[in-house]
C-alpha cells in the first residue's frame, strides 16, 4: 500500500558528510510525522531525528549540531543531512512515516528497508 524508499548510505570517512533520502508513495492522503531511527551493531533500534509535518524537528543528543532532517511535502520525503560523522554513527538508518491513507482519519506507521551507513577510515 505505501512504500518508503531510501537511499544515500554508504562509506565514509570520520569528519566526512551523507545525506540519506527517504521517498514515500503509494496510497497516501497526507503524512504527519516523519522520522529517522539507526540500530548499530549489537545496539538496540534508536531514534535519530524527528520531524512534523509543519517542520519541527527534534534530535537525540548524540547528533545535535551535526545532523539535520528536513522535508518535502510535495514529494512526500524526508532527508537527513549528516555533518562530522563519527565512527559511533556506523548502524543501518530506517526511515518512517505516520501515513493517513485516502478515506481513513487515523495515520499508521511505514518504514523503509534500512540503508547501511559505515563511519571508517
Amino acid at each position: 500500500q505505501v512504500q518508503l524508499v531510501e537511499s544515500g548510505g554508504g562509506l565514509v570517512q570520520p569528519g566526512g558528510s551523507l545525506r540519506l533520502s527517504c521517498a514515500a508513495s503509494g496510497r497516501i492522503f497526507s503524512i504527519n510525522d516523519m522520522g529517522w531511527y539507526r540500530q548499530g551493531p549489537g545496539k538496540q533500534r534508536e531514534l535519530v531525528a524527528g520531524i512534523t509535518r509543519g517542520g519541527s524537528a527534534n534530535y537525540a543528543d548524540s547528533v545535535k549540531g551535526r545532523f539535520t532532517i528536513s522535508r518535502d511535502n510535495a514529494k512526500n520525503t524526508v532527508y537527513l543531512q549528516m555533518n562530522s560523522l563519527k565512527p559511533e554513527d556506523t548502524a543501518v538508518y530506517y526511515c518512517n512515516a505516520d501515513v493517513i491513507a485516502p478515506g481513513r482519519t487515523r495515520a499508521y506507521r511505514y518504514w523503509g528497508q534500512g540503508t547501511q551507513v559505515t563511519v571508517s577510515s
